[in-house]
């Protein structure tokens, strides 16, 4: 399955590109197949009531990832690239009070949030660690439609049956289902694509490039100004993020810290107050200030998920403001070079916590923000593909184990500590020549084995490390 760069970068919303995003846009699915069916079902059996369970991690951190939230504003209709929060607030407010909804086209359906939205502690479906079921009852309380969804990371959805074949296919046949859609460099692995690059000539961003003209149908420019867009929406996050104060949503009393840590920047820049190490403090207040913003809902690009989403804005941050040379033209080879690498990563392995933990969200972001750090600064290929094995095989083992199931604690510095180590592995790879030990679709595949026999606890379940080590109050 080809990954575009707006797969793997996509406008949405907090706290959770798999407990936020992909709930809401499952929902939404679910009211086009309503929608799709309804000429099935004659007037007397009309649909009348709708019903949702979430399983696995979506149920067991589903309360401090507002996923509860999320599946009523998708089954009112919303996505999470057109919410409007304000509007989303009043109409969940009104859900919750009439116990009704009234999606367009499917006219006023019975579903009240407190019994019809269940969350099952139980046993995780088999698909996948992060699943919900969306089921809808006619007038008499028959079943109308069942489907069952999974939330696979980074705002990816599938239903069981595309899970299924997804599975089915995945390894044996991308090669040449990509050389059939026309693709001119379809690799599936990190080896493939440094031997087209050999081949070639070419960078890893031109392929990517190159691929991603094909698969938009679209000329080189426009694909830039789309990135470029993209681009536009991580760097206003980090300038919201640089703005706002107070204390963050979810009961645990978190502080912002960003806007306080960039003023203490700001005012030591010049008088000579600044310690050598003040580039960690600048790449980890402007990932604070995106996962500041994602822990309260606000606008932010999965990258390639929510809980990660504050690593690759910082280093491209960083780029722009702190790097010598740095241009426009080198943001895009970071964009496209990056999703190459979270491309072959979501596609060999995982970028979900629920199902590898954190080393696939935060470890699996360095990973693509240090390879793209490495290309906009002339690393080449096999560089590039050095930095991306150096930052992912540091973050192997990491687990995910949010405090109160809330995108905080410790998410919020876990995405400043991952922009280090991504600018930290950039610089070693340029300091050699590409030549190394461990090669990254090695270092991918122990990052899905690791997550594969990693504890269920320390899998975005709140039910292991600090989540479950609080201090006393």
């Amino acid at each position: 399955m080809f990954l575009s760069v707006f797969d793997i970068f996509k406008i949405g919303v907090g706290p959770s590109s798999s407990h936020t995003m992909g709930p809401m846009t499952a929902a939404a699915r679910f009211l086009d197949a309503l929608r799709g069916g309804a000429e099935k079902f004659p007037g007397a059996d009309r649909l009348a009531r709708l019903g949702a369970s979430l399983h696995g991690s979506l149920a067991f951190t589903g309360k401090g990832h507002a996923t509860d939230r999320a599946v009523i504003l998708g089954l009112v209709g919303y996505l999470p690239d057109t919410l409007d929060p304000d509007r989303a607030e009043v109409l969940e407010a009104e859900v919750r009070r009439t116990k009704r909804i009234s999606p367009p086209g499917l006219g006023i359906l019975d579903f009240d949030p407190e019994t019809d939205l269940v969350f099952d502690y139980g046993p995780p479906l088999p698909g996948h660690a992060n699943a919900l079921v969306l089921r809808a009852f006619d007038q008499h309380g028959n079943p109308y439609l069942t489907q069952t969804y999974y939330s696979v990371g980074g705002g990816f959805v599938v239903t069981e049956a595309e899970l299924a074949a997804e599975k089915a296919a995945k390894a044996q046949t991308l090669h040449a289902e990509k050389a059939a859609m026309g693709y001119p460099y379809p690799f599936g692995s990190a080896a493939e694509m440094l031997e087209m690059g050999r081949a070639s000539g070419k960078s890893i961003a031109e392929m990517k490039r190159a691929n991603e003209c094909v698969h938009q149908r679209i000329p080189a420019p426009d694909l830039s100004k789309q990135i470029r867009r993209i681009c536009d929406v991580m760097n206003d996050c980090i300038d919201r993020g640089l703005r706002m104060e107070g204390v963050l949503p979810g009961g645990l009393g978190v502080r912002r810290r960003a806007r306080a840590i960039h003023e203490q920047l700001l005012a030591e820049r010049g008088n000579n107050r600044s310690q050598p190490h003040v580039a960690n403090d600048w790449l980890s207040v402007y990932a604070m200030a995106v996962n500041e913003e994602n822990a309260a809902g606000g606008r932010v690009v999965t990258s390639p998920t929510n809980g990660a989403a504050g690593v690759m804005p910082a280093v491209i941050r960083y780029y722009r403001d702190h790097c010598i040379g740095a241009t426009d033209d080198g943001v895009e080879t970071m964009m496209l070079t990056a999703a190459a690498i979270g491309g072959l990563i979501k596609h060999r392995a995982s970028i979900s916590g629920a199902e590898c933990g954190c080393q696939a969200e935060v470890g699996s972001a360095a990973a693509m923000a240090a390879a793209g750090l490495c290309a906009a600064l002339g690393g080449t290929n096999a560089q590039i593909e050095n930095a991306a094995e150096i930052a992912l095989e540091h973050h192997l083992g990491m687990t995910c184990d949010p405090v109160k199931g809330l995108v905080q604690v410790p998410c919020i510095e876990r995405n400043g500590l991952g922009a280090i180590k991504a600018v930290s592995a950039a610089s070693l790879a340029l300091r050699g020549d590409g030549t190394h030990f461990m090669p990254l679709d090695n270092c991918i595949e122990t990052m899905r084995q690791t997550g594969k026999d990693m504890n269920t606890r320390y899998k975005e379940t709140s039910l292991g490390g600090l989540a479950v080590n609080m201090p006393e109050c």
